[in-house]
């Protein structure tokens, strides 16, 4: 690895920290200005004025803004989350305790989206104009044009309504048993599944079907290559960084909808605790997962970008 590229990866995770803390400052203002007194939601509407007074110095809501942004930087960076105001329990063991399940939920639904999505789109390509590749073209578009609760809400009223086959709400039964497991997962990774595969089909199709386009593909077929040695030597190795690109922000979308798949079928996650911090107004437990989120996001893009310039040969060879 040659000087250029490790300042290309140094600058763009340098890119990720100042983005990370643009992110902080937004989060923590944001939920600053949702609506209701989280004193007053606390101790409702019979509260006193001194023990609403008392509660809001004790909470340090009392403060500037700007002072109580800086000492949950401050925290944030030493691994304190603080405390869960309506639960008086450290959001660190709240999120701890629904942060399995969901990198649960989101492990099984990569491990099973991103290879076939990957196999259809670069057989797309390979297969261009081919009947097999308007097919998974018809197929991409049907999905993407169906939003992940409207998929959420079919599959309910099919496979749980009518059919009978699967729970309506997910980790109701008994999940000790693998036939437990795949009907507690079975419709919520589906449903995530049809959120990130079909993103994810398109995106690798054009990266390999730009890849195959290019001179020196042309020359290796001239040079006698088969299509399988071009596809394998030649396209896919430089078609890598696309389609990790491809592959990163499928993924993303994945926290997008995973917040919505938690909430209708009830899935005991990090998504959903969030919503409940936001009915409650739980300031430290709705920045906290706000900022999991994103962290995640940020993660995911970085590791594409480092992939994309690491799999560059132009910068490996100069």
């Amino acid at each position: 690895m040659n000087s250029l590229i490790l300042r290309m990866v140094a600058g763009r995770v340098v890119v990720a920290l100042v983005t990370l803390l643009i992110v902080a400052v937004v989060i923590f203002f944001a939920t600053a200005l949702l609506p209701g007194d989280v004193v007053q939601i606390l101790l409702g509407q019979a509260a006193t004025p001194a023990a609403v007074k008392g509660l809001r110095a004790a909470m340090h809501l009392d403060q500037p803004a700007a002072l109580r942004f800086l000492l949950w930087l401050k925290d944030l960076a030493t691994g304190d989350l603080g405390v869960s105001y309506v639960n008086n329990i450290p959001v660190a063991d709240l999120i701890g305790s629904r942060l399995g399940n969901s990198l649960k939920l989101a492990g099984v639904t990569a491990v099973i989206s991103v290879p076939v999505a990957l196999t259809l789109g670069i057989t797309a390509a390979i297969l261009r104009g081919t009947l097999v590749d308007r097919t998974i073209a018809v197929f991409t578009i049907a999905v993407i044009s169906v939003p992940e609760f409207m998929v959420a809400t079919l599959s309910v009223i099919v496979f749980a309504v009518y059919l009978g086959w699967l729970p309506a709400l997910s980790m109701t039964g008994d999940v000790t048993t693998f036939a437990g497991l795949i009907k507690a997962y079975a419709m919520p990774v589906v449903t995530l599944s049809f959120v990130i595969s079909a993103q994810m089909i398109r995106m690798s199709r054009a990266a390999v079907i730009e890849t195959l386009s290019a001179p020196y593909v042309e020359m290796a077929l001239l040079k006698g290559a088969s299509r399988r040695r071009m596809v394998l030597h030649h396209a896919l190795p430089n078609a890598l960084g696309p389609i990790a690109n491809a592959v990163a922000l499928s993924l993303s979308y994945l926290l997008g909808g995973v917040i919505i798949v938690e909430t209708i079928f009830n899935y005991p996650g990090i998504a959903k605790l969030m919503l409940d911090a936001v009915s409650t107004r739980d300031l430290p437990l709705i920045q906290s997962c706000a900022m999991i989120f994103c962290l995640a996001y940020l993660v995911l893009i970085t590791i594409a970008d480092i992939v994309t310039i690491v799999s560059n040969p132009r910068l490996r060879h100069s």
